[in-house]
């Protein structure tokens, strides 16, 4: 129904102004009064032989998270059958999963060839800025597609009226604006703290968290306001994908047909399944962050939130969805 509309040939690709973040991370410095030069990043282990393994293994998950989500985006861009709007997000997700793990993973990888493990404290803040813009952006294109699969499964005679170019381009953009104005936010928390001598950070990148932790001013308002802050820039789209498939899978039961319910149902798994890996690592990492003392330990653990689906989400996508199976052959 989408096949004419030249506008869908290609996924909205969205970024920052780059001249506009550059000059505004070039008064970072000025701004944070303790003239923080560098911090020091201590990655996700301390044994010399396991940093081979360590960069053999991000190398293999960078690559494939960039070359299958390029292959879906290219997918979507060269048939026309699949011009709709769920697959017109799916684009999006994948280009936005390639930009979350390019903000980590190279600067990482450069580390542990090079044996040197400081980041200047621009290139700290400008990381920690993008990680959580294209995370909190995740969020919200997850929210989009269960908004979308949700109308299809309980408006199905309305969808084409419902999911016109004109909304789920508005809903693109309204998802880019709730990312960036998230991440400004929580920029902005970092920049007034004073910071202490003692810079490393147990992480492989420049975690919010842990920056805080290097201050030794209070971080109780500090910790108090991020928290407000993830919860309704992170709670609200969370709840929305909670109830959309709250309503779907209510709506499916009352089918009559066991063909429609299975049809729906597997419509609806590849989402499901994309979902349940995001938000269940999060929640897992940040109850192994409650249980335990070791910082180093919730490094490793975030490791399957911020690395692991993002490779995963291509396998998810192209081996559950019938269409795209048929577009990548």
């Amino acid at each position: 129904m989408f096949s004419g509309d030249t506008a869908l040939a290609a996924p909205l690709i969205f970024t920052f102004h780059p001249i506009n973040f550059i000059r505004f991370v070039n008064n970072l410095e000025t701004i944070n009064h303790t003239a923080v030069s560098e911090f020091c990043l201590l990655g996700l282990t301390d044994d010399p032989a396991l940093e081979s393994l360590v960069f053999s293994l991000f190398l293999s998950m960078y690559l494939v998270t960039i070359l299958g989500n390029l292959l879906i985006i290219l997918a979507f861009s060269s048939d026309s059958h699949i011009h709709t709007p769920i697959y017109f997000f799916l684009s999006n997700l994948s280009f936005n999963d390639i930009c979350l793990s390019t903000s980590m993973i190279p600067k990482m990888l450069v580390n542990n060839l090079t044996q040197n493990q400081s980041i200047t404290y621009k290139d700290c803040i400008s990381q920690f800025c993008f990680v959580l813009a294209f995370t909190v952006l995740e969020n919200c294109l997850l929210a989009v597609m269960a908004y979308d699969r949700y109308v299809a499964s309980c408006h199905p005679l309305r969808y084409t009226a419902i999911m016109n170019p004109c909304l789920f381009g508005l809903l693109t953009l309204f998802s880019l604006l709730i990312s960036f104005v998230d991440a400004l936010l929580h920029n902005l928390m970092v920049l007034w703290p004073s910071f202490c001598t003692d810079l490393e950070i147990p992480h492989f990148f420049c975690e919010l968290a842990q920056i805080i932790k290097l201050s030794f001013s209070d971080n109780f308002i500090y910790n108090i306001l991020i928290y407000i802050v993830a919860c309704i820039f992170g709670g609200v789209p969370c709840s929305g994908i909670i109830f959309s498939y709250v309503y779907i899978v209510s709506s499916v039961l009352r089918m009559p047909l066991s063909g429609g319910k299975h049809k729906d149902f597997s419509s609806c798994g590849s989402n499901l399944s994309v979902v349940f890996l995001f938000y269940g690592t999060a929640f897992g990492v940040y109850i192994t962050s409650v249980f335990t003392d070791s910082p180093r330990k919730t490094a490793v653990a975030s490791v399957m939130y911020t690395v692991v689906p993002q490779g995963l989400n291509t396998f998810v996508y192209s081996l559950r969805n019938r269409d795209m199976k048929g577009t990548l052959r």
